[in-house]
């Protein structure tokens, strides 16, 4: 049985937010140390691929997984 993801938007505040940051500031990591974790370990997905990069800039219409969690990244 599969769960349908739970979706949870997030409006910029500027043109991008920093994929670490985003799952800082919306819970879904605990701390800086926890998304690093979960990006390295392969469990973060952007526009359905794993991303490694905790870096990586993420724009407006963009979506996140981290395991049932969808982030969609909205425009300021």
């Amino acid at each position: 049985m599969t769960h349908a993801p739970h979706t949870l938007d997030f409006q910029l505040r500027g043109d991008h937010i920093a994929l670490d940051a985003l799952l800082k500031a919306t819970g879904l990591a605990a701390s800086g140390g926890d998304a690093k974790a979960l990006i390295t370990a392969g469990q973060v997905q952007v526009d359905g691929q794993v991303e490694l990069r905790r870096g990586r800039k993420l724009r407006p219409g963009q979506v996140v997984m981290l395991g049932t969690q969808r982030l969609q990244v909205l425009a300021a």
